[in-house]
């Protein structure tokens, strides 16, 4: 069997090995792959049977048109970047790599929130400019310092994630609330479940951990600012369209929100023109919550699993 992959580099920038796919057959593992180059694309699947991607798109002139594809492993949890309707009528399974970063996205989360509340960064850099050094009095601050205890988390969607950065804002002393419409019994021994109404009324900080979906885009918007309490913070780790991102820069310079952290935008890398570039107390990292060596390594072992699946005749984790 012949295995391709077209953007690997991302998984696997050299620190992780692709042994495991070798076991199943011949690979060839690309960085990167031009992605609106379906010639191209085409030409480096070739008669590849199981095709790996992470954001590299794969619409329906390219599935259509890839003679022996019969397997798609996407190297994450989302997975829109298939054309999923063009892979079922093809017969094509799709797998995608569920619950892989869980801890390091909660972490993540929680990272961005104690940054804006400490502004660690931004001190260590005045302390080697040498600013304490001639500092008139024994220590110095130029933000004011937020403690968390005792403060409210709102979280959107109280899955995995959800739960486990649930956990961390509990061992900071924070009251934790939730929102999600199938409230999972394990959640409830986290946080005390709310409507999303509630939830904006209530929170000191907003964290999202809701997939996206017609229901959840742009759930934060200049509507549900408003309802929120003056001063909330806002994190971001799960997807960049769950915020209009102009309503949300606009709260920001007018202090409405106080803060924000945001692993995501809505057009990724993002653009110059996106607004929270500009916004006031905007924390913004390229996507890389997921990142860490532990969580892609489970990422590879889970995607080797689904091959191993495919190959079996046994599928998992597929989502067509």
């Amino acid at each position: 069997m012949k295995i391709v992959i077209l953007d690997g580099y991302t998984e696997n920038p050299g620190d992780l090995s692709w042994e495991g796919f070798e076991q199943f057959g011949e690979l060839t593992v690309y960085d990167r792959t031009p992605v609106d180059d379906h010639t191209e694309t085409l030409k480096r699947i070739g008669d590849a049977e199981a095709v790996f991607v992470n954001k590299m798109p794969l619409p329906k002139p390219v599935i259509d048109n890839a003679p022996n594809l019969k397997f798609i492993g996407v190297l994450a949890t989302g997975y829109n970047v298939v054309d999923i309707d063009a892979a079922k009528a093809k017969g094509v399974i799709v797998s995608n790599v569920p619950a892989y970063g869980t801890q390091s996205v909660a972490q993540f989360a929680i990272a961005l929130l104690l940054e804006i509340c400490s502004r660690i960064g931004q001190h260590n850099d005045a302390v080697k400019q040498g600013r304490w050094e001639t500092c008139p009095d024994y220590c110095f601050w130029d933000h004011p310092l937020i403690e968390l205890a005792g403060k409210t988390m709102g979280i959107i969607g109280f899955g995995n994630i959800g739960q486990a950065t649930g956990k961390i804002a509990r061992a900071l002393g924070m009251n934790v609330i939730a929102f999600n419409p199938s409230q999972p019994a394990a959640g409830k021994e986290i946080a005390r479940y709310v409507t999303l109404d509630e939830l904006y009324q209530q929170s000191d900080v907003i964290s999202l951990h809701c997939p996206l979906a017609p229901a959840t885009q742009g759930i934060i918007n200049k509507n549900t600012i408003a309802r929120m309490k003056h001063g909330v913070i806002i994190i971001n780790t799960a997807r960049g369209p769950l915020i209009v991102e102009q309503d949300l820069a606009d709260a920001l310079n007018s202090g409405k929100v106080y803060a924000a952290g945001v692993d995501v935008v809505s057009v990724e890398p993002i653009k110059r023109d996106n607004p929270l570039l500009r916004a006031k107390n905007c924390f913004i990292t390229p996507h890389i919550s997921w990142a860490p060596k532990e969580s892609r390594q489970r990422l590879m072992d889970i995607a080797v699993m689904n091959l191993r699946g495919y190959v079996e005749g046994k599928p998992v984790n597929v989502v067509s």
